[in-house]
Parts: C-alpha cells; sequence; structure tokens
C-alpha cells in the first residue's frame, strides 16, 4: 500500500476544513475506495442504505470504507440530536465483517459543525477528507458520495470499479431513480420533479452543452486524485453536489456510468432551502400552485450560442456578440450584464491554441451561468409551463414520443437516459 502522494497531502494542509472530528470504528487502512454518507437523524433509513450495500459481493464491498458522517449545528431540532446518537450507538455495534464502517462524530458538544457552514455540503467534505487517508494510493483509489435515505444495487461498488478503469474522466454520475412513495399524492411529487430534473438534462444535452449530466449527491463518484485536485467537495448547506460536479467536470471530465441504479428517497424535507426534498414539501403544502416546466426555446438559444462559440472561436468578441444578437436579443443582454467583451478578450490573449480557449470559455460558461442563463429566457421571453404545455416541443426535438401524463413522461425520460429499472 502506498502513501498518500504530496499533492494530497497538501490539499489536507491548505484546503481541508479544519476540526476535531475524526474516524471511529474501522481502523484499518489501504482500502480502493471510501463510500461516505452524511446522516442527520436518519433512524431506519440509515440502516437501510447499509444493508443495500452489504448485499454487494464481499470480494468488492471489502475493498471500500463506507464512512457515516453523523452531523448537526447548534440550531438542530432537540429530537434530531437525540436520534443522531441513537444512531452512533447503533453504528458501533455494526458488525465490521459484514461491511467495513467508520464513523465521524459531528454532533456531540464540542464537534458539532458551525452554524455559518453546517450542512450536507461540509459534512460529505468532511467524511472525504478523511477517507483520503485510509485509501491505497499504489491504485488510483476513488471517493462515492451517497445519501443516508438512498438504496443501492447489488452491483452498484462493481460498476463503480469498472468505470473507473475504462475510463478517463476524474468523476462519474450514476443513474438514479426515486424510490416508489407511500401513497399516490406523494408518488405526483416526487415523479413531477424527477421529470423536471430529466427534461432539464435533455435540454442540455440538446444544445450540446457539457454540463449535461444530473447533479444528485448520492450519484456521483470520483477519482481521489481528482477530488484533490479540483479542491475537494464544496461546502455549501445545499447545492453542494452541483457545484462540486461543475468544478470536477471543469478540471477533470464527468462520464455517465451506466449498469447500477441508485435509489434516492422520495420522502419531503425542509431541511434546505431547495432539491428533492423541499419540492416535494412544496408541492404537498401548495396543491393549488402549478409545477411548471422549462419550454424549448432557451435550450435551442442555448445550443445556438454554444455552437456559434465553437464556430468562431477564432473571431474577436464583437463578431461573436454580433452573432449572439442575430440569435436572440435576450442572450446579447445576458452576455452584456455577464461581461463578455473583456472575458472573450482575455481568453484570447492568454489561450493561443484554440482547443484550450474553447475549454476555457466552457469553464467561463459553466453550469451556473447556464443555468442563469436558461433562468433569464424563461423570466423575459419564454417563460416557464406546466408539463402538457412546455414538454411536447423538447420531446420532439429529442426525437421522443410525448404521452399524456406525469408519470408517462417520465417513463420515456427514464427510458431515454438509460435507466431500465
Amino acid at each position: 500500500m502506498a502513501v498518500a502522494p504530496h499533492k494530497v497531502k497538501e490539499y489536507l494542509t491548505k484546503r481541508s476544513f479544519s476540526g476535531p472530528w475524526q474516524l471511529a470504528g474501522q481502523r484499518r487502512g489501504g482500502f480502493y475506495g471510501a463510500i461516505v454518507i452524511p446522516s442527520l437523524a436518519e433512524g431506519d433509513s440509515l440502516f437501510k442504505t447499509l444493508d443495500s450495500l452489504r448485499q454487494n459481493p464481499p470480494e468488492i464491498k471489502n475493498r471500500f470504507l463506507t464512512v457515516v458522517v453523523v452531523n448537526a449545528h447548534s440550531k438542530t431540532p432537540c429530537s434530531d440530536f437525540a436520534q443522531n446518537h441513537a444512531d452512533l450507538n447503533r453504528l458501533s455495534q455494526q458488525d465490521q465483517a459484514t461491511l467495513p464502517l467508520a464513523w465521524v462524530d459531528a454532533t456531540s458538544p464540542g464537534v458539532t459543525l458551525a452554524d455559518k457552514f453546517g450542512g450536507v455540503g461540509l459534512a460529505r467534505k468532511i467524511g472525504m477528507d478523511l477517507a483520503l487517508g485510509r485509501l491505497d494510493w499504489s491504485v488510483q483509489p476513488i471517493l462515492i458520495s451517497l445519501d443516508a435515505d438512498t438504496l443501492v444495487d447489488t452491483n452498484y461498488l462493481t460498476c463503480l470499479a469498472n468505470h473507473f478503469k475504462s475510463h478517463q474522466s476524474g468523476g462519474a454520475v450514476l443513474a438514479y431513480r426515486h424510490q416508489s412513495a407511500e401513497n399516490q399524492e406523494l408518488q405526483l411529487a416526487i415523479d413531477t420533479y424527477e421529470l423536471f430534473l430529466r427534461s432539464y438534462v435533455l435540454g442540455l444535452s440538446l444544445a450540446k452543452s457539457p454540463y449535461a449530466f444530473a447533479t444528485i449527491g448520492s450519484a456521483m463518484a470520483c477519482k481521489a486524485m481528482a477530488y484533490v485536485q479540483c479542491g475537494g467537495m464544496s461546502t455549501r448547506k445545499a447545492a453542494e453536489d452541483f457545484y462540486f460536479l461543475d468544478k470536477l467536470s471543469k478540471t477533470s471530465g464527468i462520464s455517465m456510468c451506466y449498469g447500477t441504479i441508485v435509489a434516492p428517497s422520495p420522502r419531503p424535507s425542509g431541511r434546505v432551502p431547495f432539491g428533492t426534498g423541499q419540492s416535494v414539501a412544496n408541492q404537498l403544502l401548495d396543491r393549488d400552485q402549478p409545477f411548471v416546466f422549462y419550454p424549448s426555446s432557451p435550450f435551442k438559444i442555448l445550443g445556438a450560442w454554444l455552437s456559434a462559440v465553437s464556430r468562431h472561436v477564432e473571431d474577436n468578441a464583437e463578431s461573436i456578440f454580433a452573432e449572439a444578437l442575430t440569435i436572440a436579443p435576450e442572450l446579447a443582454r445576458f452576455l452584456q450584464q455577464a461581461g463578455w467583451q473583456k472575458t472573450w478578450t482575455n481568453l484570447c490573449r492568454n489561450h493561443a491554441q484554440l482547443d484550450k480557449r474553447l475549454h476555457a470559455f466552457h469553464c467561463w460558461f459553466d453550469s451556473l451561468k447556464t443555468l442563469r442563463l436558461i433562468h433569464h429566457l424563461c423570466a423575459t421571453v419564454h417563460p416557464k409551463a406546466e408539463a402538457e404545455l412546455a414538454l411536447p416541443d423538447l420531446f420532439k426535438w429529442a426525437k421522443l414520443a410525448c404521452p399524456q401524463g406525469i408519470a408517462a413522461k417520465l417513463a420515456v425520460l427514464r427510458h431515454s437516459q438509460q435507466v431500465y429499472k
């Protein structure tokens, strides 16, 4: 087993979030990979997730260390603290022979997360940073992000290991499908949100955006060195997966890991201001408020813009801006506000090689700017609408059938995005 390279030690010195946290439980090292699970008052959900990991073959699961970060901050409800301590006690009683397991106490007095940063992003980062010292650096070890309410297939670890052995990209996203809900109302809410997520990725893929992948915290993984090179996990309280995959895409690339599926929970939640749990909760709370989707037109503008830059990468800022103006005046307005003139001039000055200039452009016009452009276009000239109005043209553009109903549309996108279970 090789010790951690200098770059890893340098990252831990400069970029790791300092604190009192440490790994308890499993003491050995030399793992091919680590699975990091943030947990806040999860109870049985956490242990169902661990049981699903146990169903993976012994020869592969024993090469991975599962790290559970049991976390809270000062404003966490007292009942959640109580559940956290019950979970820590239950973790200490788990059979290490069936699953190598470590955990981090970030919930007891003196070790809770700071209110400013406390949340899922920091919990993931703590777990991943601590796991770096337990990996076998004679191979190319990997880090896997999972959630405490997400179930995995029996081939989950095998697929991920094989994926990174055969792909150069440093990051990966996995196929996902939310678990079935306990009633029809909740099922419609989670189906609607999953359709929203998938239709957004569909639009990006049709526009040929390099950021056409789902950003779901329980469905992503990376090579450990790629994690270090991109600066580690975002510490945001929400959307940490979005920002982390954005960084990873820019530095080492993202590819799709096929052949296995993760199953996130459909439960409502108010722990973060947006995301799956909050969307489901909002839908259940305000049933009269229609859920709206992005229409195809903003994605067509995005696609035309990305194509224009690719075709005119040798041109100056004024020439490309004129092209943007012919595509859509609101696109030109957005670029103007984003500082296009100065940005492109600097990119041309700093990147004489056209392929590097184009890569630098996509690092500037990243997943966040892409999302902001879509929002800008929807807020000005191409408003969002309910599924039956917004999605038919998007499906037609993709040469997909567009049946009536949320569940039927979702089934079409699941199949087209290679989710077969």
